[in-house]
């Protein structure tokens, strides 16, 4: 007898079996999985030869993505208002989540309706009990919408390069969210145990998309190190709170030359627009979405929201001034 302890569940299997043998016997597909043996991920290719020991840890994760565009240059992004992060083009400057929905159908409507192209996943568990559970991936075209995988949930630098190395394996993502969290009440960024993963994950070849405070000196630091995009956020996660920091926004955006996007704290439309004016290159939101009251009409006002907000910041606002300056001309009045 082999006990094995296989994504928290104890298992128990009549003699030692492969990598290959025990995803057969669980009937999950190998392709669709990273899979990771005692904190070790063990590649596709070494999962036939790979056998399991007594006591062995085993955790599979997965999900699905794809839909990285091919690169183009900075003078066609700027001609027809698309996203470029990294080595890919968006052709929506709106990055929604894809949790807190109340079931993959109003999910799958939701990000239809805003228009965006690049959800967030996080990495979890496959269920080896219930195989039957529905996937996120078969609400969520994998060839119609990237999957941006994040660290949502992590604590520590240690705990966000595992998860990104096994979201690699199971989808081959090198375009990932780094966010390492400090506390459960707050939801702050840790900036400390960020800085430390984001340089070991750039070292590796993962192009690097990171939440952060609204500090520049950071998010300078940042940028330095090699991140393709700098995520401050307007507001703690979920709070729905709105742009508090304009100015230390403005001082990041004025200062950075890969997109900066607003991250956590939206609440609705005029939040989005804001970040928009400011000069953001976009905005990531679940929360202001999912636990709206009706999610798919509010998916659609941010999509115009973010829209409107980036014309008028193309366009250019008008000076404040101290007092009126009437718009009909004074000549001629009878």
């Amino acid at each position: 007898m082999v006990d094995l302890t296989v994504n928290g569940e104890k298992r128990q299997f009549a003699s030692p079996i492969s990598v290959e043998q025990l995803l057969s016997k669980l009937q999950i597909d190998s392709k669709k999985v990273a899979l990771e043996r005692n904190l070790e991920i063990v590649p596709r290719s070494c999962y036939r030869d790979t056998m399991l020991k007594e006591g062995d840890r085993i955790e599979i994760v997965h999900f699905i993505g794809g839909g990285n565009r091919l690169n183009k240059s900075v003078e066609e992004n700027i001609a027809d208002c698309q996203l470029v992060i990294g080595t890919s083009i968006f052709n929506s400057r709106l990055i929604v989540g894809t949790g807190k929905y109340r079931d993959f159908e109003q999910t799958r409507d939701a990000v239809i309706a805003s228009g965006a192209d690049l959800v967030t996943v996080a990495v979890r568990r496959v269920n080896i009990t219930d195989k039957d559970q529905p996937m996120l991936v078969d609400y969520l075209d994998p060839e119609r919408f990237t999957y941006l995988p994040n660290t949502a949930g992590c604590y520590s630098a240690e705990d966000a390069v595992r998860t990104l190395r096994l979201a690699r394996e199971a989808g081959g993502w090198t375009l990932v969210k780094l966010e390492v969290l400090g506390n459960s009440e707050t939801l702050y960024p840790n900036m400390t145990e960020t800085l430390d993963a984001a340089e070991l994950l750039i070292s590796e070849g993962f192009q690097v998309m990171v939440y952060c405070n609204d500090d520049p000196i950071l998010a300078k630091r940042l940028e330095d190190m090699g991140c393709c995009a700098i995520m401050p956020l307007a507001a703690p996660i979920g709070s729905g709170l709105g742009i508090q920091n304009p100015v230390g926004i403005r001082l990041i955006v004025e200062q950075s030359k890969v997109p900066v996007i607003v991250d956590a704290g939206v609440g609705t439309a005029s939040d989005a627009t804001i970040a928009m004016e400011l000069g953001c290159d976009g905005v990531l939101m679940n929360t202001a979405i999912a636990e709206a009251s009706d999610p798919i009409t509010m998916a659609y006002a941010m999509r115009y929201a973010i829209e409107s907000g980036r014309l008028a910041y193309v366009a250019g606002r008008m000076q404040k001034k101290r007092y009126a300056d009437p718009s009909s001309p004074l000549h001629g009045i009878i």
